[in-house]
């Protein structure tokens, strides 16, 4: 196997580990640095470079693996090998005859940064609010009910979660942007798959961003949902870009 580039693994510095290290790794693939049918390095050499635990580069190998780019061999040869270069569909595809078109890469950015804008704004100014009761218990509610979702409702409840905080957030203008916005984030995550440990992790990112809006710190509020946003739109890039 060539060398890889230093460039494209290079050492995580954010908060998001699992989701940088799938967009590492897929940027890896469809840069062609390992071809299809090539190894991956080793699982000590990869954790290295990255600078993440090996428990939390085999969840993101095991991730790949369920979405059809990586395989996993035993034995003497064995290792990590790429499936495949191109985009597979989403675990739950469209219907027989029908195709998931790829965003574009410039629509996708848009998205994503008028997502961040908002979503991370929302919360900031939730969290300077002076929140009533029946608006701290609706917050409470809705983050209940996201940590407790099955697989197949958590997507939904996830929006109703962000919709709630850019409602106490005391704008109805800026809940109707965000509203929009969750459309076209929603038809971007439909396209990718849902792991396990991104939604363990979301949840406790939805927590920390709560939690900081219900004790009135707009800086603590700003940057759990900087580093919330962030966290998906690295796996948006690494699967769709």
């Amino acid at each position: 196997m060539s060398r890889v580039d230093d460039a494209v693994l290079r050492p995580i510095r954010g908060g998001n580990a699992f989701e940088e290290t799938v967009e590492r790794i897929l940027q890896v693939i469809k840069l062609g640095v390992v071809q299809t049918g090539e190894r991956l390095p080793p699982e000590r050499e990869l954790s290295v470079r990255l600078n993440v635990s090996r428990v939390t580069l085999r969840e993101a190998i095991r991730a790949l693996q369920e979405a059809g780019y990586v395989e996993s061999r035993r034995g003497r040869y064995g290792g990590t090998f790429v499936r495949r270069a191109e985009v597979p569909g989403p675990r739950e595809g469209p219907r027989k005859g029908q195709r998931r078109a790829r965003p574009a890469r410039e629509a996708m950015e848009d998205v994503l940064i008028l997502r961040e804008v908002l979503e991370v704004g929302a919360a900031e100014m939730a969290a300077r609010r002076e929140l009533t009761d029946a608006e701290r218990a609706h917050l409470a509610d809705r983050l209940a009910e996201t940590s407790a979702a099955l697989l197949r409702d958590y997507r939904r409840l996830d929006s109703r979660l962000h919709l709630a905080i850019a409602e106490v957030s005391g704008s109805a203008s800026l809940t109707s942007c965000l509203a929009d916005v969750r459309m076209r984030v929603n038809e971007l995550l439909d396209a990718i798959p849902l792991l396990s440990p991104n939604i363990e992790h979301s949840n406790r990112q939805h927590e920390a961003v709560v939690t900081a809006i219900l004790a009135s710190d707009p800086a603590a509020a700003r940057q759990a949902m900087e580093e919330h946003v962030a966290g998906s739109a690295a796996l948006l890039r690494g699967f769709l870009g």
